[in-house]
């Protein structure tokens, strides 16, 4: 993927790897649109990136993802590229008496279906430009789950799938569809200590490793894996699965 030149939505966009991206993209000279729910962070952010552009949406709302997508193709008919990484991370329990399917189907809505319903939404703009890449967020976890994030981790792993049948679909039209995989990232994802945590990689790192391998030549599977993501994407392969699924499970 070529670093420059791009018009580049990045839902998610107004906290920590969509953030990220956006000002690291930005800052290459790329004309950057950030979707998020909060419109006074979009101002924020907005303003101190002269040349930034924002537009709210909630990818929970079908209605919400349509006017995001209808705002885009009016305003910005070249967009080429779009990164999916809106998503939210819950702690769930399945084993008490009661368990909150709601906080199971608010993923589900997020992390799945609004990238489904954004990306089949942007797929006629971008399929009119000469070349385009959809960049969609997953997670190491999507590869061994932390069984106390069920929905989560199954969510990521659906998305994984998907996209491999969406690259095999599109491989006869200029689309690259890229599948980003972090590993446990200093973000606010799982909440604010996560940002903190010295045993997560630093936000700034992560940004830095997944913009220089976008600009090397693709791999053949479409995956932008860092290393520190590594031992869990390659963990069965490598016959490692059992024993990190323990140190992420303890009993």
């Amino acid at each position: 993927m070529h670093l420059t030149g791009h018009t580049i939505l990045i839902t998610g966009g107004t906290s920590g790897i969509g953030r990220g991206l956006a000002e690291a993209f930005h800052q290459l000279g790329n004309r950057v649109i950030i979707a998020g729910r909060r419109q006074a962070l979009i101002d924020e952010i907005t303003a101190a990136h002269p040349g930034m552009h924002g537009l709210q949406v909630d990818v929970q709302d079908p209605a919400a993802i349509a006017c995001l997508a209808e705002k885009t193709q009016s305003l910005f008919p070249d967009l080429d590229v779009l990164v999916n990484n809106a998503g939210i991370s819950r702690l769930e329990a399945l084993d008490g008496d009661e368990i909150d399917i709601d906080t199971s189907l608010s993923i589900i809505e997020t992390n799945i279906v609004g990238v489904l319903r954004l990306t089949a939404a942007l797929l006629p703009t971008l399929a009119r430009q000469r070349a385009s890449t959809i960049i969609t967020t997953t997670s190491g976890l999507a590869f061994i789950p932390r069984s106390n994030y069920p929905t989560y981790c199954a969510s990521k792993a659906f998305l994984h799938s998907w996209l491999q049948s969406l690259r095999h679909q599109l491989r006869h039209k200029p689309i690259e569809v890229i599948e980003l995989p972090p590993p446990y990232v200093q973000t606010e994802l799982a909440g604010p200590q996560q940002a903190s945590d010295p045993a997560a990689m630093p936000l700034a790192d992560y940004i830095a490793e997944v913009i220089k391998l976008l600009g090397e030549p693709a791999s053949s599977n479409g995956e932008i894996l860092v290393e520190r993501v590594k031992a869990l994407r390659m963990a069965e392969q490598r016959g490692a699965y059992a024993e990190i699924y323990a140190h992420l499970n303890p009993a």
